[in-house]
């Protein structure tokens, strides 16, 4: 991607959202500010610019009223086409919220959805563990630029999710932690996924904006009920009053969102034109061929086939579709011969 390119696609995303002024003239980018974000882009592999008009741009955040044109990202971007179920909570919670956080995140992995969260202390970065120390996908939607971490606290939990999964920003990379782009974050948080789940929530809790959001959205709540003793969940409490799916183990939440992740594997399906289930016995031999009976990660599988990531995440989905193979925590296992 070049400063044209970039420029050419920042003007389609402005004639085709209903975008307010005041964000129209901040996509008026000065040359000085493309080069910098392109400059960032070109620093490290892992660096990545994803715009509305992306094919990696991730299909359900682009359903929202107001999806962010234009994404920075660091990590593995096939983590986008996962489907993910967002866990949040508040900053102070109890140990017993951080161990449903952190047994919640793992056992939904294991099902194959990647779990997102805003990295934040208490609630957040115990989903984001929880996800890791399975061996799944966690994604983290930062309230400021991509090389600014915060907190500093979790900067070794920043790199393992990179390495785990992706973190992502709507913010140019070097703007600050700033109060007012953490509420604006969640409507990503909730955006990107099939569901939000409420671990622990206070009445005035920040994590009851992405529960509202997340509704607005069309998406699935959930709430973990606790102690009325206690403070920590009376936030969880009025959201299952109003309607919330109540949550004890991954089993509940799973069976409610089945057939929406199946959706969302439809919809991936269309905005990259994959043609419906075909009658050819093996499709693309090559790539089922580099997919073992055991856990073979995307990388080994873009390596061994010869073809570009795009490319290969594509097919991928396609072999998924038609029962060839299935995606798992660490990437995919062939289901059948050929």
């Amino acid at each position: 991607m070049d400063v044209e390119e970039l420029r050419l696609r920042l003007e389609f995303e402005k004639q085709t959202l209903p975008l307010p002024t005041q964000l129209i003239n901040k996509l008026r980018l000065a040359p000085d500010k493309v080069e910098q974000a392109l400059s960032w882009l070109n620093a490290n592999e892992h660096h990545h610019i994803i715009t509305l008009s992306d094919p990696l741009y991730p299909p359900l955040l682009a359903q929202i009223i107001d999806p962010p044109p234009l994404l920075f990202a660091k990590g593995d971007i096939s983590s986008l086409l996962l489907p993910s179920i967002a866990l949040v909570g508040s900053r102070n919670a109890s140990p017993g919220g951080i161990e449903v956080a952190n047994t919640l995140a793992a056992q939904l992995t294991i099902e194959g959805f990647s779990v997102t969260s805003g990295m934040a202390l208490g609630i957040d970065g115990a989903a984001h563990r929880g996800a890791i120390s399975a061996g799944g996908s966690t994604m983290a939607v930062l309230g400021s630029g991509l090389e600014k971490i915060y907190p500093q606290r979790h900067r070794y939990l920043y790199q393992d999710i990179i390495e785990n999964g992706c973190v992502i920003s709507e913010l140019w990379p070097d703007v600050g932690p700033f109060a007012g782009n953490f509420p604006k974050r969640n409507r990503i948080v909730s955006g990107l996924s099939v569901g939000t789940v409420v671990v622990e929530a206070t009445q005035k809790s920040g994590s009851l904006i992405s529960a509202r959001l997340a509704m607005e959205q069309n998406r699935n709540v959930f709430a973990v009920p606790g102690s009325v003793l206690s403070g920590y969940h009376e936030g969880c409490h009025e959201l299952i009053r109003n309607g919330a799916t109540l949550v004890e183990t991954a089993a509940d939440i799973i069976e409610e969102l089945t057939s929406l992740s199946h959706y969302h594997l439809e919809e991936v399906r269309a905005r990259h034109h994959i043609e419906a289930k075909s009658n050819c016995s093996l499709p693309f031999p090559p790539l089922l061929a580099s997919v073992g009976y055991e856990t073979t990660t995307i990388d080994r599988v873009v390596e061994h086939s010869g073809q570009s990531l795009d490319l290969v995440l594509i097919q991928m989905l396609e072999l998924e579709l038609q029962g060839w193979v299935t995606a798992v925590p660490g990437g995919y296992v062939r289901l059948k011969r050929s």
